[in-house]
């Protein structure tokens, strides 16, 4: 860690309990990234934006794997999501830039974690 960094301090595991996520002001966060085009934000604010995206893919990412855990080891959603969860660890561990392009791969990163969760949550397919 940096000098600038801050650990969350959280000894009870409450930042990855079961709290229903603010999904619908991180996804308007998300299609506002993506829209950019030419944004001429401060390396601060991209900072900033990063961050937020940064802990919920954390948050997301914690969903995915809880609903994969739940899921017959037989269901290939569950060997699907181990793989995305693995990508978004990678992704994840790179570090934060006060660019554009940063937050535009977080963003990303944050979409793909909700459309795997989706996914999850689904019913399973029936089988023949």
């Amino acid at each position: 860690m940096s000098d600038t960094d801050t650990e969350l301090h959280d000894p009870h595991g409450l930042a990855d309990a079961d709290l229903p996520l603010e999904r619908a002001s991180y996804e308007a966060l998300v299609t506002a990234v993506l829209a950019w085009k030419e944004p001429n934000l401060t390396p601060r604010d991209y900072e900033q934006i990063v961050l937020q995206l940064t802990g919920h893919a954390r948050a997301v990412a914690a969903d995915v794997q809880r609903h994969a855990d739940a899921l017959p080891k037989n269901d290939g959603r569950g060997a699907l999501a181990e793989v995305i969860l693995r990508e978004a660890a990678g992704r994840l561990s790179q570090p934060i830039e006060g660019t554009a392009r940063c937050a535009q791969n977080r963003a990303r990163l944050v979409r793909g974690l909700y459309t795997r969760l989706g996914r999850l949550t689904e019913p399973a397919p029936a089988t023949t």
